[in-house]
């Protein structure tokens, strides 16, 4: 595929905007590392296989100095020896929201309790925007298609 499905989104709805400047903000606001912001959505984007996701994020990773055995073992996280117990809790937080849980709650209380462990109640709160953030851009991603690897700004068809 050499273009997107949509036109750029901000043209078409130039609210997008400023609602994608609040969430980012928001999850930026400094409560948590912006790396287990970062190893958060990355995990978001292979959780739903999106690879515009996916390597959005790794990208952002990258620029940050994130070493490539901690963005290649986000995948395979639970038995990869390159995260902290923090980064492990917020990464079972990203799977437990978007996997569905056939046996019943996402997040049981055993969850949060390990979360809550290593995250105060404002970085919990973050942590539920990053989430979030990543989240309110799934559908445009899913269904407008923007290209992998390419800058936000080229990415979307005319």
């Amino acid at each position: 595929m050499t273009t997107s499905r949509l036109p750029n989104p901000a043209k078409l709805v130039p609210e997008l905007g400023a609602v994608g400047a609040a969430l980012f903000k928001a999850a930026a606001n400094g409560s948590v590392p912006q790396a287990t912001i970062g190893l958060v959505q990355l995990r978001a984007g292979q959780i739903v296989a999106n690879t515009y996701l996916t390597m959005l994020h790794t990208g952002n990773l990258r620029k940050a100095g994130v070493t490539e055995e901690r963005i290649t073992a986000v995948a395979s996280w639970r038995d990869a020896p390159y995260f902290t117990g923090a980064e492990r809790a917020a990464l079972a937080l990203v799977d437990a929201v978007l996997t569905a849980n056939p046996s019943g709650e996402r997040v049981p209380d055993e969850l949060y309790a390990e979360a809550s462990a290593h995250y105060d109640d404002k970085a919990l709160a973050t942590l539920c925007m990053a989430i979030g953030q990543v989240c309110f851009f799934l559908p445009l991603a899913l269904i407008g298609r923007p290209l992998p690897g390419v800058a936000p700004a080229e990415q979307w068809r005319d």
